[in-house]
Parts: structure tokens; sequence; C-alpha cells
């Protein structure tokens, strides 16, 4: 029973008393009670109103493991001190420590604070909403407010940097031309037009130039070589989440309340043990590598429904691939040689495919023999799944890769993803390997 239905019962029964009795004693015990109780309303009511919560976020999207900052402001705008204020924060990002008790703020004074978490997973999240609560000296009431205002923020997968990466020979020099139009300068010249305002200086022909007397321009078509195409096995069925979870991970949908608590910014990051987190890293790793190099990249994936994004480049495009690496999730039902299957058709000849899976079906490295018979040019990521916990070998897909001409790669849990690309030592020798006397290369 709290305090404040306590005074209310010893109300009701001084003036049970009262009435009964008719002593002037019983009606000022009543009368000092009531007065107690409406003053203590009054008290909390003027805490928690006449109040200013500015809360500053300096950026609206961070990346695994960095360290995202906020802001806040506490401003007491009347005349009236408040001796105490808990501020209960509802955000969903994980280990986002806002919550606080703070001691007395003064008529027109203000109280400030910052708040500095390390992103150790991707998604989107939201800050806020923010419950504000006070009560009288006594503790006999307290009263809250809530602050409704909610911003969302979104946490981009984790990224490694490459040194090179590597790239299955090129089966024809140049590649087919694809016939279509863009404004980057490529090395297929497609023909000349008149000048328009934005026109690049380089992109002018000055022998036409001078022989019409007006300013000409060379178009450019894009090259299917410098194309690729990233594929992501998101079937849920094939993908796991080691056993060993870290102690200090935060449940996406545990609102970070904990009074005082402080977040371990100094930790390390890690990725967390599960093959979903790897491929994705990867995938978003890879994009961030090709992006810089100016190449065109664009991703395939199969999760609950079929995301695409087509080929292009430049940041634009690095951040509408960064923004849908952070929300998918391995929760797809189909399997990944249905997908191959499926998207193969589409693909031009030339194309570089960069398949990434943990599956350990064969009939995924079925698809990717017809594909690069095809003309499709393919490396293959290998999620080591045993290092997860799984109990199928990996050797017999990646024997199968090979054999279909896939440059494969083999990244395994706890290792960074950079040497792994790196590595190209990494296949098992010939016991390991169906029909390879020598490793993948």
């Amino acid at each position: 029973m709290t305090r404040y239905r306590v005074i209310w019962l010893l109300f009701l029964v001084t003036v049970a008393g009262a009435l009964s009795s008719g002593r002037s004693l019983w009606w000022s015990f009543a009368g000092a009670l009531f007065t107690l109780i409406v003053i203590s309303v009054v008290w909390a009511w003027l805490s928690v109103n006449w109040l200013r919560l500015r809360r500053r976020t300096l950026t609206r999207a961070a990346q695994a493991g960095q360290t995202f900052e906020e802001e806040f402001i506490l401003h007491n705008l009347s005349r009236f001190p408040k001796l105490w204020l808990e501020v209960r924060d509802y955000s969903t990002l994980p280990g986002h420590a806002v919550s606080r008790v703070t001691g007395l703020i003064g008529a027109k004074q203000w109280r400030g604070w910052r708040a500095r978490t390390l992103c150790r997973e991707r998604g989107r999240y939201n800050l806020g909403p923010i419950l504000v609560r006070s009560g009288d000296p006594l503790g006999i009431y307290q009263m809250e407010r809530a602050i409704h205002r909610v911003h969302s923020i979104l946490v981009y997968p984790a990224t490694e940097d490459f040194r090179e990466f590597p790239l299955p020979a090129g089966q024809l020099p140049g590649g087919d031309a694809l016939r279509r139009r863009t404004h980057y300068v490529t090395t297929n010249a497609a023909g000349v037009r008149d000048y328009m305002n934005g026109d690049g200086i380089n992109r002018i022909h000055w022998p036409i130039t001078m022989k019409r007397n007006r300013l000409t321009v060379k178009e450019f078509e894009l090259d299917p070589m410098s194309d690729l195409w990233i594929l992501l096995d998101l079937h849920g069925e094939v993908h796991l989440t080691a056993d060993t979870v870290r102690s200090d991970n935060v449940r996406a949908d545990t609102p970070a309340y904990a009074l005082g608590r402080a977040p371990d910014v100094a930790q390390p990051f890690t990725l967390p043990p599960a093959t979903e987190e790897y491929a994705i890293s990867m995938a978003a790793s890879i994009a961030q590598h090709f992006l810089r190099q100016e190449r065109g990249v664009g991703l395939i994936a199969y999760s609950r429904r079929r995301e695409a994004l087509a080929s292009d480049r430049g940041e634009r495009q690095y951040g509408k691939l960064m923004e849908m690496l952070s929300v998918l999730r391995a929760d797809g039902d189909v399997p990944f040689h249905r997908v191959l299957r499926a998207e193969s058709p589409s693909l031009s000849r030339g194309s570089t495919i960069i398949a990434i899976s943990p599956s350990t079906d064969l009939s995924w490295t079925s698809v990717a023999q017809h594909m690069t018979r095809a003309g499709l040019r393919m490396v293959a990521i290998v999620i080591d799944a045993q290092s997860f916990g799984g109990s199928q070998s990996w050797a017999p897909v990646v024997g199968a890769l090979t054999e279909a001409g896939a440059l494969v790669r083999i990244v395994r849990r706890g290792e960074s993803l950079a040497s792994a690309i790196a590595d190209a030592g990494r296949q098992q020798p010939l016991s390991g390997l169906r029909g390879h006397s020598s490793p993948a290369r």
C-alpha cells in the first residue's frame, strides 16, 4: 500500500471518528490530513509541469561498432523549484542508458547530460518516448508526464575495409555493351550530343566541338563487366546462432530505463555470433569496397519477400544498400538454389555474382555451375556453419563451387572478414574436397 493510500485511509478514519463522536480533535486531524493530501498533489503537479526537455540527436544514422551520442537539457520554466525529477527513457536502442534521476533544479534553471552508447546491433530503433516523474518532498504522491515524441535511428551493419577483393578473370575483354546510357564516365563511348548545363568539362569532345563550332560532349554506356550483384542467402533454416551469447547484449525490445546505468563504450566491438550477422556484414563490406571504386553494385535477397536493389553507383547507392541491409533478417522460406535459379535469367552476361551463404546444400552449387556456363562470373562467400555449432561440413560445397569455376572464400566465426577475403589458401586439401588436388585459388 502506497503512502498516498495510507494518508487517505487515515483521513477517512478521522472523518468517521469526527462524525461519530463530534469532537473537535478528530476534525482537526481530518483537516490536517486533507491539507497534507492537497499540498502533496499540488506539489507533484507543479513538479512535472512547466518543464521543457530538449533531446538533441547528433545523427539519425549510426553504424554497428561506433558510438552514438545524444544530448539532453531539462529546463525548469517556472518559479517553483523542482526538488527531484526522474527521467525514464523507453528507447529500443540496445544499451542506450538515458534514464536518470536529477536533483534540485532551481527556478528558471536547467540540467543537462549526455548519453553515449556503443551500437552493437544493426537495425531500426526508436528514440523515445520519455516519462518524467516527480512528487512531493514527503513522497506521499507522485505524478507522471509522458513526452510522446519519438524519433528513429538506423544502425548500419558493421563493415571492414578490404585492401583488395578477388574477382574472376573476364571471359571477354570489355564485355558486352548494355546499350544503356549513363551519366558516369565509362570506357564505352556511345556518341555525342550538345553541351547542357551541368555537364563536366572532362566530357567535352574537343575535335567535334571545334568542327561544329559549339560545345559537344560525349555520351557513355554502362559496361556489364564493371557491375556486381550481391546475392544474399536469407533462408531461415540454414542460418545458425552460436550457443554462447555475450552477456552485455540487450534485446532490441527491452527499454533502456535502468537508472544510473552507464554503457560500457570502451569494450571492443565484435560481431554477434550468428551466421546472419556475418553474412550481412560481409555484404555491406563488399558493397562499400566496390562503390568506393565507382563500380556499379546491386543486391538481391529473399527475406519474407523479395528484396532487390538495382545496380548503381555513388553515395546515394551506398545509403540505399546500407539501409536495406540494416533491416534485413534471415526469416525467408526460399532456399538459395531457388533464388539463384530465379534471378540468373535477369542478369546480363558477363556480370559478376557474389553469392553469400552458410548453406551446406549442394543444390545451390549445381545452379552456380549453370550460371558460370551461361557467362556469369561468380565469387562464393561460404559462411562456415560448423564454427557456429552446425554439424554439416562445408568441404563438399567448396569443392563443388571450385569445380564450377567460382572463386571461393570461407568465413569463420570470430575472425576478421578482411583476413578471410585476403586468404586464398583456406580450402581443404585433397582429403577434404571431392575431386581436387590443390587448394582453390
